[in-house]
Order: structure tokens, then sequence, then C-alpha cells
């Protein structure tokens, strides 16, 4: 396997459904089966507290749910995908383009694994990197549907190595937003602070008032010696169901989180 640039052709695409990202403002494409797009990817990109002309890259960018709410709230960055099935990538390289954002590029290939080097020169290192990893065990009961099963299994060191490869790619105090299950916290606060992260940001998600939280954001920065913090969070849902305004303000009008 090998990191291809966005030009690379992948295999016919199974069939899709056509929809939009916050509220209309942004076209998204997904595919019919298999693993369907929820809130995660765009809270994560409201988290990520980037300037027009910084790099961002993306782990696991799926169909690009996640970069366009990005680069729709900051118009002017240079963001990058990683995606390990071929369909997928291709298929964020066509929302990508839908969406007038030709400059971005979406890679193929396992991260960090197969991330491009020579071996003698320093790679690329970005502002900001992001990811939504896979949230399910790997000893659980596989998805009858490859693209679903590949997109929710947690290999026993996945959300390791993916924090320790960002650790390669950032800048000097450059931020990773991980979108995570609350289950995975502990997890994530132990392989941040061994690849030399600090200044860990925990934002949690109740889903109603007076509810567990179940969905969270950890925000850290490279080689920062800061202490880590808990945010007050979000609440995402009124009694009746529908999104509280503060939750609608982020997820259908793309703004952003504060306290990052």
């Amino acid at each position: 396997m090998h990191l291809a640039p966005s030009s690379a052709s992948a295999p016919s695409t199974p069939p899709t459904t056509q929809g939009f990202l916050l509220r209309g403002r942004v076209s998204y494409t997904q595919f019919a089966q298999g693993y369907r797009t929820g809130l995660e990817p765009v809270l994560m990109a409201a988290a990520v507290n980037a300037r027009a002309g910084q790099t961002v890259l993306e782990i696991g960018c799926g169909a690009g749910a996640g970069l366009l709410c990005l680069m729709h709230r900051i118009p002017g960055l240079l963001t990058c995908g990683v995606e390990k099935d071929p369909q997928t990538a291709q298929l964020a390289r066509q929302n990508l383009l839908a969406n007038a954002h030709p400059q971005a590029t979406i890679l193929t290939g396992s991260f960090p694994e197969d991330w491009p080097t020579d071996g003698t020169t320093e790679p690329e290192r970005f502002d900001h990197c992001m990811a939504n990893p896979p949230w399910h065990a790997d000893n659980g009961a596989a998805s009858a549907e490859p693209r679903r099963d590949l997109a929710r299994r947690l290999g026993q060191h996945t959300l390791r190595r993916w924090i320790e490869g960002c650790a390669t790619v950032l800048r000097h105090k450059g931020s990773l937003t991980l979108a995570l299950p609350t289950s995975l916290m502990d997890q994530a606060l132990v392989a941040l602070n061994a690849a030399g992260f600090g200044g860990s940001t925990l934002y949690p998600f109740w889903p109603k008032n007076g509810r567990e939280a179940r969905i969270m954001l950890v925000q850290a920065r490279l080689g920062v010696k800061s202490p880590a913090r808990l945010l007050p969070g979000l609440t995402l849902h009124e009694a009746d169901g529908a999104f509280t305004p503060a939750a609608r303000t982020v997820l259908e009008d793309g703004a952003p989180l504060g306290g990052f």
C-alpha cells in the first residue's frame, strides 16, 4: 500500500446519497450503505483554532465531512486528509471538488505506516491535526459491511499509533484534536502525554441536561507543559430531542466551539 495523491484513481464507487452539512451550507455525498457520518466530524472541526494560511491534516478523513466543515468556517486553509479505504478516499475528493476546494489533498493509505518520507529529510509539518478514530474494540463482532467495519473497529494500538504519528508531523505547539467516546478518555490522555503533548483540553457533549456524556473532544498541543483542563462542554438536545440553540449554532450555522 502507498499514499496516493488526489489525482489517483479508485475503483468505481457503490451507490451514494446526496445531502448537506451545516444546514445546506456544504454539499455532502456519502455511501448509501455502510458507515454514515454522524455529528462527531462537525463538532471536531468546530474546535480547531486555525487561521487562514495554516495547514491542517485529518487522519481517517472518511468522505471529508470534517475537512469540509472546517474549510467552510475558515477559508484559506491548506488541508490534507488521509483515508485507508480507496473508495472512501475517492468520494472525499469528489466532495472537496463539489464544494470548490480543489487545493485540498486526499491521500490513500494507513497512517502513520504509509506516510511518505525518504528518511533523509524532515517531513512536512502541519499546524493542526484532527482525527475521529474508530470507536469499537477489535474483538467485537464484525459488521457485514466491510467499509463500515473498517470505519468503526479500533485496533489494539490504533489510537496510540495515530497520536504518535501526529507528533511526528506537527509543528512545535501544533494542536491535535480528537473526537472520542468518553470510554477512551484515559487511553487518549496517557498516549498524548507519552507522545509529548500537553495542555490537554477536554470538552464533553451532554445528550440532554442531566444525562451522562458519551462523546467528547480532546485537544492537546505538542511540546507544551500546561496542565489539563475540563471545559463545561455543550448540551446537544432539549428534552423533546430538538437541538439546543447553542448546538444549532455549531451544527447548523458552522460557529466555532469556544474555550479552546
